[in-house]
């Protein structure tokens, strides 16, 4: 089993405050990872350090077996990101919106990066929506979007930060499925960062958990099982949806 990402020994601080520490795993070729755990633990941080968006204050993060640290910008393309709202240019449209990175990264010419933008847009469902602003569009609509431009320039990884964020039931549902069908139709390795515990148990092959109070990882493992067989008080009451203290 190839690992896209490794992650050792990592801390993160800010000033004197310590968020986490000694984080260590790795994220499997093919696979969907979560990275989950209550508000103010370092989710979105862990997150935007394996983007290369923030150094680590100790530890090493290897991306497609590159150093983060020192990562080149041919390496940063082959990593899409799906932000929590989207992030789309409200001036353009949604197909000029997905056109951007091949404009920036590559040379093709127009008429080639339209033909990629449409069908990276019908691989997400909106095909016919590519004239549209994202003022015209939902939520789950913009979501799905951001996607699409994620996977203009065809990333073996994918960072997706909060993608059910904001949605109803339904559409967090099916963009559940889209994630899956991705995974499935273009073996497409993804980090998720969601709290959205009917979203990691349909998505997660594995999870990772993070906790404030103790700075660092207290579970890794499969999301179907880890409520039952982890011994932490935290991870079992987040798993069965319980505040702490109130499960023998």
């Amino acid at each position: 089993m190839t690992d896209i990402i490794t992650v050792t020994d990592l801390a993160r601080s800010f000033g004197p405050r310590v968020l986490f520490r000694h984080v260590s795993f790795a994220v499997h070729e093919g696979e969907i990872l979560v990275i989950l755990g209550g508000s103010g633990c370092g989710k979105s941080t862990l997150l935007r350090m394996l983007m290369g968006l923030l150094e680590p204050t100790e530890g090493r993060i290897e991306v497609l077996g590159a150093d983060m640290a020192t990562a080149s910008l041919e390496l940063r393309t082959r990593v899409g990101v799906m932000f929590q709202m989207g992030a789309l240019f409200g001036s353009m449209t949604l197909l000029e919106n997905v056109m951007l990175p091949l404009e920036m990264h590559t040379a093709l010419p127009a008429v080639a990066r339209e033909s990629i933008a449409r069908t990276k847009l019908g691989l997400v469902g909106l095909g016919d929506a590519a004239a549209l602003m994202p003022a015209e569009i939902s939520g789950g609509m913009a979501k799905r979007a951001a996607i699409a431009r994620a996977l203009a320039l065809d990333p073996p990884l994918l960072f997706l930060d909060e993608p059910s964020a904001g949605l109803d039931p339904i559409t967090s549902a099916g963009l559940d499925r889209l994630i899956l069908d991705l995974k499935r139709d273009l073996g497409t390795t993804f980090v998720v960062v969601t709290h959205e515990l009917a979203s990691i148990m349909a998505i997660a092959d594995r999870c990772i958990m993070l906790d404030k109070t103790a700075q660092g990882m207290i579970a890794e493992g499969d999301p179907r099982t880890l409520g039952e067989t982890s011994d932490h008080p935290t991870v079992r009451a987040f798993f069965r949806r319980e505040a702490e203290g109130t499960h023998p």
